[in-house]
């Protein structure tokens, strides 16, 4: 199970570290393709005054600690072409946020690089045009064929976090699951799934409580591994604290899904 997880965004260095350190048996466990995971910095957040992380150069000085630190695989977020090569250096994977899943120049950029790409679904896309944007990127690492064997061999994933459903809701048709894995191996998002934009006057809302549900049901569908923001205190997170999972509610949740997939794939 590739698993993907840790904090929103970088707040601190203690507290990154604090929960770095609480994520060490998902790297020690054979089970898991870990991805220690942290933004730098947030491009998007609803209003200007909203904290946003960092930035470049400070966030990689502590992704690269936490690397060397633990020996974790790193992704985080890029959001302009320029930020590509300077955070390819220390990451080993790069993500495509949502919002950006068609930005021909960024993916462009990212798949110049060796870094294995995971671009993030939009909200407002049909699952079966993320097509086009694996496209880019395998187009550009010079592969013309389009299927899921290619992208696992070039190094890009896709990732399901929902779709709009009107105002300030988002909700997740499993069927995309299946749609997207044709083309390439497919990531479930479950803290962002449950995501309400806007609600939250000014900042984004949502309910953790429905992340069980959400990440089960996909699990019994059938995705590749899973994509966790977690905190010690989700209620005192600077970024997306309504949709983040605590540490012990994420140990708990993925036990659950290791049996899920050991009975999917009798």
């Amino acid at each position: 199970m590739i698993l993907l997880s840790g904090p929103c965004v970088i707040e601190s260095k203690e507290s990154l570290f604090r929960i770095a350190e609480a994520l060490q048996p998902y790297h020690d466990d054979a089970r898991f393709d870990f991805y220690f995971k942290a933004s730098f910095d947030k491009a998007n957040r609803t209003a200007l005054e909203s904290f946003r992380g960092p930035g470049l150069e400070e966030g990689l000085r502590l992704l690269q600690d936490v690397k060397e630190t633990f020996g974790y695989k790193i992704v985080t977020d890029v959001h302009e072409s320029y930020q590509v090569t300077p955070v390819a250096e220390v990451v080993d994977m790069l993500q495509i946020p949502a919002f950006l899943c068609r930005q021909t120049d960024l993916l462009v950029t990212a798949a110049q690089t060796d870094a294995l790409i995971n671009i993030k679904k939009g909200q407002f896309m049909n699952p079966a045009d993320m097509q086009y944007s694996v496209l880019k990127v395998l187009k550009t690492r010079g592969c013309d064929a389009l299927g899921y064997e290619y992208a696992q061999q070039h190094g890009v994933l896709l990732t399901e976090r929902g779709s709009s459903f009107g105002y300030g809701n988002l909700v997740v048709d499993m069927r995309s699951l299946v749609t997207m894995r044709r083309v390439a191996p497919v990531l479930f998002d479950a803290t962002h799934s449950v995501q309400m934009p806007g609600s939250g006057g000014g900042t984004t809302g949502g309910d953790r409580s429905m992340v069980p549900y959400l990440s089960k049901a996909a699990a019994a569908v059938g995705v590749d591994g899973f994509f966790f923001e977690t905190h010690f205190d989700p209620s005192q997170a600077l970024s997306d604290g309504p949709n983040m999972v605590t540490l012990e509610t994420l140990r708990q949740l993925t036990r659950t899904l290791i049996k899920i997939q050991e009975i999917t794939k009798e």
